[in-house]
């Protein structure tokens, strides 16, 4: 295999410098606010081994492009509200890659600087999925 032009981490270095990042802090003040959003992309079963932050809102990484974009028939209704939207996933790489490309699409948003580990770390309220 060739070198790669740009690595991962450099990626997200370059998208971290032009997005809005939030720390663990204050998200936990935003938590209560009727007009943030946290959107979660991690993998469901991350969610589901981990837990997640109360009243996310579960979006699939793969499909946050497709789920903001009015045009796509994916299109998920709640981006379509006027709400702050705050993406993270577990560390921040997931989400910061993210927020960069939907800002770039013309859709305002932020992400968890550092992500869901440092948000569980910190004391942040966590839910567990429902036990079958």
């Amino acid at each position: 295999m060739t070198g790669l032009k740009v690595s991962s981490a450099e990626l997200v270095k370059q998208a971290k410098a032009r997005i809005r990042e939030i720390g663990t802090l204050a998200a936990f003040d935003m938590l209560t606010d009727p007009d943030v959003v946290i959107v979660d992309l991690r993998d469901i079963r991350e969610r589901e081994r981990s837990g997640f932050i109360p009243g996310s809102f579960h979006c699939p990484r793969g499909m946050a492009e497709f789920w903001v974009d009015p045009q796509s028939p994916y299109f998920k209704p709640i981006f379509a509200e006027q709400k702050t939207f705050v993406f993270h996933c577990a560390s921040g790489w997931r989400s910061a890659l993210t927020v960069a490309t939907l800002n770039d699409m013309g859709f305002a948003c932020a992400h968890l600087k550092d992500g869901f580990n440092d948000w569980a770390a910190k004391g942040g309220p966590v839910e567990k999925p429902e036990e079958d």
